[in-house]
């Protein structure tokens, strides 16, 4: 079977991804709607699969269904406040039992992919107390998470398993969230990601406002936010917060110090493994800001900035460049990178006289809604800025509405430097665009 170029170029991601998570800790929070889902063997399945490749991974199952099905059997009402279950004395030993149950399922599941899972009390509680004059009994939150056998089970190559449910010093038992608690263990080990797999379907753009600075993919969904965008993403859908809960849950998760927080549908098959080995992914990522960053070009970078121009020199967008022209043009390149990952670049050409030039404005295909190009444009725009350059000029043949929209007018031959307009291609017949620093 011959392999396509696409398909390479996946493939290098993948084992790319690979070493750099090797060893690493990755909190999977699951609903309990997942873990009745068809696709739940699948999922774990995947989940096996990273854990046999060297990632330490932790379940955290949620229990919310069972604790229903259980508390309906008996014929005991719940009843909630701020979201959060009242529990009472008569409750906690059923929804302990849930709980156990869940996890045990789970557990069970891993088993027959040959993995090695445990079960633990690793989780000391507190109770939640007495808040709006509602006594919560044993509702409780977590106080503390037992580190070092933590990190023994994990070493022994078992994945634990933590149940909702903590005990205090005295052996008392409290109903406690899955979400927090997953959050807690994330803080805890450093984790370098944190999934919350649900059945809640992908956020997409249309159904949302949304500020410029969100990453939205190709398709329409809403894929990354780091932690100032998703201030203005909340504020902008104010009469929405029910539904984006999970957002901020995940926005806490990363002050909290978690590196990334990954929301997914879990009724997708493969998601988990798309979502970690592709920059694309398939869900919704919340992230600090260190995730994107542009940056100087460096020699080592030349190869992935050509594969980003080749698809546009072929339609005629951008003029060729070899390795020897970028080399030679290497300080006036910048690179935008996701995951140490080239996704974009541009360049800024010094003149006399206080101009530059803007040129080989290129975004890998596959992210061109993301917003890189803006957010390159900008950047140049600020180190022209800085070098004291009062005007910008570029030239364009395809991208003149685009170039447009960011501020750039339309100028004439006689607005360029003239060892420029010398080498003016006329068969090109490119479009001048100007934009003035200088106010």
């Amino acid at each position: 079977m011959e392999i396509e170029r696409g398909d390479i170029e996946v493939i290098r991601e993948v084992f790319a991804y690979i070493n750099r998570f090797r060893g690493k800790a990755f909190v999977i929070k699951i609903d309990n709607d997942i873990i009745d889902d068809e696709y739940f063997p699948v999922l774990l399945k995947d989940l096996s699969i990273l854990h046999q490749s060297g990632i330490r991974i932790i379940i955290v199952p949620g229990a919310r269904n069972k604790i229903d099905e259980i508390l309906s059997q008996y014929n005991i009402k719940s009843s909630f406040h701020n979201g959060v279950r009242i529990t009472n004395s008569k409750m906690i030993s059923f929804v302990k039992m849930a709980a156990f149950d869940v996890s045990n399922k789970v557990m069970t599941a891993l088993s027959g992919n040959n993995v090695n899972a445990l079960v633990g009390n690793w989780v000391k509680a507190k109770s939640l107390g007495v808040i709006d004059g509602i006594d919560y009994i044993n509702s409780g939150a977590v106080e503390k998470i037992q580190k070092e056998p933590l990190l023994k089970v994990m070493e022994n190559s078992f994945i634990p398993i933590f149940p909702c449910i903590g005990w205090n010093a005295n052996g008392k038992p409290y109903n406690i969230s899955s979400d927090d608690l997953a959050i807690s263990i994330s803080e805890l080990i450093g984790a370098e990601k944190l999934f919350f797999i649900s059945s809640n379907p992908v956020l997409r753009s249309e159904n949302y406002n949304f500020p410029a600075d969100v990453g939205v993919s190709n398709e329409g969904r809403i894929s990354r936010m780091n932690l100032d965008t998703v201030d203005k993403f909340l504020d902008l859908n104010k009469d929405k917060l029910g539904e984006l809960d999970s957002i901020r849950r995940a926005k806490q998760a990363v002050k909290r110090g978690v590196h990334r927080v990954h929301l997914l549908n879990g009724k997708t098959k493969g998601s988990l493994l798309e979502e970690i080995f592709s920059n694309l992914g398939v869900g919704t990522m919340i992230h600090g800001n260190e995730f994107e960053k542009i940056r100087k070009m460096e020699d080592t970078d030349i190869s992935g900035v050509l594969r980003i121009m080749e698809p546009f020199v072929k339609d005629g967008t951008l003029v060729i460049r070899n390795k020897q022209t970028l080399l030679k043009q290497i300080d006036s390149f910048v690179i935008y990178e996701t995951d140490s990952v080239i996704h974009g670049c541009a360049s800024l050409v010094e003149y006399p006289e206080g101009i530059g030039e803007i040129a080989a404005v290129a975004v890998d295909q596959n992210y061109i809604k993301l917003g890189i190009g803006s957010k390159l444009i900008k950047f140049l725009i600020d180190r022209a800025s800085r070098k004291k350059i009062n005007k910008l000029f570029l030239l364009t043949t395809k991208t003149s509405d685009w170039f447009e929209t960011i501020g750039f007018k339309k100028g004439k031959l006689s607005d360029i430097p003239v060892n420029k307009q010398e080498s003016y291609n006329f068969d090109r017949n490119s479009k001048i665009y100007i934009y003035n620093l200088k106010t």
